[in-house]
């Protein structure tokens, strides 16, 4: 059952403002620092396997929809864990959720580097989303509550581009593997295992940012918690998610095989290129953006993901690989600005102990948006053809684009 949750708690939050000194086996700047790249990692490892689904089609023959599959199966997974354990670490802390969704992780990208065939792929994908979905909410609330007092922006800032950037890094040292090595699925994801052993080592001797509290068990009831107060700006926010994400799924799922059945082209390292392009669009906007208000980042983020859309969609149609790219990188700016505005504008509405729950209905949306459509669009290929099916998915975005730009407008009007 899922329900969302508004919390009325007027106690005291048992919330460690410091992390606890007791505890403290890294430097506080190490342990921001450490988190935030183990995070990114995550994403890269998420982004890495893009580029390698259609190598393995072709070289395990099978269908065109298999393949969006395994693609899609790491944001089921995904979404299964954050509903499941996205508020655990408000109840356990933060150290014993991102160990143990980092061993799993790790787990996954074992799984990876011995894989027989494609059915150990989309095992690998699924727990692979898993782990990334226990842990993103309590990174994200880690990365923000490890930050310095002057810093904390930047924390915010980090966790906004962090699954962008890392998703698109991911997807682009993919490609130059695959078109330099003929053993590019062992690099790629031995490299990534080691460094999961690293990211372990890292949560391990990091200090706790929060004290633990009962309601760990309720709090696996599959549930998103979005707060009276953040609840308005939430709302607006949702179908600004949804096109931007979308577009990522565009990128990540669908451009390889865009680029090898409608352009003709076969090569690893375009592949990865191409789907670099938009999130790596997306990670420099959050970054540079930060200066503008939330709610002035987010118009530009939702224009730039319409226009970017439309740019993209009169490239495939035309066949003009040139527009992709340009369409990308619009879009992606979009993408970041979007996304980052977003998450600017809820996270302080809400208390600390609040926070991992609310990050857990962002992400919730999130990658809905990127795997389902995902899923759809592949099961329409054979019967609509894959032209037909990138086209009416590029319609669904700027509609929801559009949508999100009408939600914001209403909502500064009535500020």
């Amino acid at each position: 059952m899922l329900s969302i949750a508004t919390r009325h708690d007027h106690s005291p939050a048992p919330v460690a403002s410091e992390p606890v000194r007791s505890r403290r086996l890294l430097p506080a700047s190490a342990t921001f620092a450490g988190s935030a790249a183990v995070f990114a990692a995550l994403y890269v490892a998420a982004g890495a396997p893009t580029p390698l689904l259609v190598v393995f089609e072709q070289q395990w023959h099978f269908s065109a929809w298999v393949l969006t599959i395994a693609f899609a199966a790491y944001a089921l997974g995904l979404l299964v864990a954050l509903l499941v354990a996205g508020s655990l670490s408000d109840h356990l802390g933060r150290r014993p959720v991102l160990i143990g969704s980092l061993l799993v992780e790790l787990s996954a990208m074992l799984m990876f580097v011995f894989a027989p065939n494609i059915g150990w792929v989309i095992a690998a994908r699924t727990i692979q989303g898993i782990a990334t979905g226990a842990a993103t909410s309590a990174f994200s609330a880690s990365v923000v509550e490890h930050a310095p007092e002057d810093s904390k922006k930047l924390g915010m800032i980090i966790t906004s581009i962090a699954p962008a950037g890392g998703l698109g890094l991911g997807a682009l040292l993919t490609g130059v593997a695959i078109q330099f090595s003929s053993h590019a699925s062992v690099i790629v994801f031995s490299a990534l295992a080691g460094i999961m052993v690293i990211g372990t080592a890292v949560a391990v001797f990091s200090a706790e940012t929060v004290a633990t509290r009962p309601g760990a068990a309720r709090s696996l009831v599959p549930r998103v918690s979005v707060p009276r107060a953040a609840r308005r700006e939430f709302a607006a926010s949702v179908p600004v998610h949804v096109a931007a994400w979308m577009l990522g799924g565009l990128f990540m799922g669908l451009v390889p095989t865009i680029i090898r059945d409608l352009f003709g082209l076969h090569s690893g390292l375009l592949n990865g290129a191409t789907a670099f392009i938009q999130p790596a669009a997306a990670a420099l906007a959050g970054l540079f953006l930060g200066g503008l208000t939330p709610r002035r980042t987010i118009f530009v983020g939702g224009w730039g993901v319409l226009l970017g859309t439309a740019v993209n969609m009169v490239g495939v149609a035309t066949g003009t690989l040139p527009l992709l790219w340009v369409g990308g990188v619009i879009g992606g700016v979009g993408f970041g600005a979007s996304f980052s505005g977003a998450i600017r504008a809820v996270a302080p509405l809400v208390q600390p102990q609040q926070r991992a729950g609310l990050f857990a209905a962002v992400y919730l949306v999130a990658y809905l948006s990127f795997g389902v459509p995902a899923i759809v669009a592949g099961l329409l290929i054979a019967p609509l053809g894959l032209l037909n099916t990138v086209l009416g998915y590029g319609l669904v975005i700027i509609a929801a684009a559009v949508l999100g730009l009408l939600a914001q407008y209403r909502l500064r009007t009535r500020h």
